[in-house]
């Protein structure tokens, strides 16, 4: 009996190992093509007979596929040279190369974002920048962790720290400090509201008329910049409460809505769009845009219709500097014309024969 349990012993053990040596190791007819930098794996070798719908056996040939491939791409990573990191004491990490295969992208690319104000000025000016740009993250010393630097628990923002503020020697001393620094807080907030939806108003397409602070605007002028403010938002100013005799803003203002078709279900419509796709990109004549080529030639005309004026006021101006560098001057030039006109017109003077009486 001892001797059958010491040879059962061994026997599992060799199972187990046989085991894990097998799920290390895997044997493909076709090697795979990796982009370790996608963490991708491409397997072009035939699908195993058996993966057919009508197979009972196809999810656990389809689960041990995906668990041999991914087998060998975790053998690729581990591969790639590895450090650990913070200074040894943290993980194993490796560093991914470059991808090799190029994935389209879902989203346009981003577009810049718009400079403020004073972006603007300082690029006018050539302001550049004299510290660096701040983080987001500041060390609290109270709480001895790493908090925002503005919001919901920023750091030296728990309000049970201000339980006590000092008067100043020039406010009275029965005015409330804490009112007063909650209506400054508001104030502050209100500020940075309004100079972020200029900012916004003046990068909307079309632009937003400035206001001016002494009150020369009009009705129409507030309504407009209103509405370019309202929807200048990451909303298009759906949660944007109205002011009290705020009229309604048409969508046709507002812009147009993007409308999304269904992922699944309109097989139809789905290939219709395909067939008008394959059939624009087959055709030779190329669709035009009569707005855009109006647009174009008129710009056309101005640009031309400017370069002349230009030119034309640029010959006027060298005539009159030319006149201006001569000698006598245009007046002495005219008058000694008009002089000479009348002395020959004289009777008996040199230049002309007279006759006598």
């Amino acid at each position: 009996m001892a001797v059958s349990s010491v040879e059962d012993l061994l026997a599992r053990a060799e199972e187990r190992e046989a085991e894990t040596q097998r799920s290390v190791t895997v044997h493909k007819e076709l090697e795979l093509e990796f982009d370790v930098g996608n963490l991708l794996a491409v397997d072009k070798n035939p699908a195993p007979r058996g993966t057919g719908a009508a197979c009972s056996q196809r999810e656990a040939l389809l689960r041990a596929l995906a668990r041999d491939n991914t087998q060998l791409l975790v053998g690729q990573l581990w591969a790639l040279p590895s450090e650990r990191a913070e200074a040894g004491a943290g993980p194993v990490v490796a560093r991914l190369p470059d991808p090799s295969t190029r994935l389209p992208r879902e989203k346009p690319l981003p577009k810049p974002k718009p400079l403020t104000r004073w972006e603007q000025f300082a690029r006018l000016k050539g302001i550049r920048p004299t510290r660096k740009k701040r983080g987001t993250l500041v060390w609290d010393e109270a709480a001895k962790e790493w908090r925002r630097r503005w919001g919901y628990q920023r750091a030296g923002g728990d309000p049970s720290r201000d339980w006590l503020l000092e008067v100043p020697d020039s406010a009275h001393p029965l005015e409330d400090q804490f009112a007063k620094k909650r209506q400054e807080k508001r104030e502050k907030v209100a500020r940075n509201e309004y100079n972020r939806l200029r900012n916004l108003a003046r990068a909307h397409r079309g632009g937003a008329a400035e206001l001016h602070p002494t009150g020369h605007q009009d009705r129409s002028e507030l309504g407009r910049v209103t509405a370019l403010a309202r929807v200048s938002t990451a909303s298009v100013g759906r949660f944007q409460p109205r002011l009290p005799k705020e009229s309604r803003t048409p969508q046709s203002a507002r812009g147009k809505k993007r409308r999304f078709g269904p992922v699944l279900g309109d097989l139809d419509g789905e290939k219709k769009r395909q067939l008008e796709l394959v059939r624009s990109l087959g055709s030779k004549k190329t669709p035009l845009d009569l707005t855009r080529a109006v647009n174009k030639q008129l710009r056309e005309d101005e640009a031309e219709a400017a370069k002349a004026k230009g030119k034309k006021q640029g010959q006027r101006g060298k005539r009159g500097r030319r006149q201006q560098q001569r000698p006598g001057g245009a007046k002495g030039k005219k008058s000694g014309g008009a002089a000479r006109r009348g002395k020959a017109g004289r009777p008996g003077s040199g230049g002309g024969k007279g006759k006598r009486k």
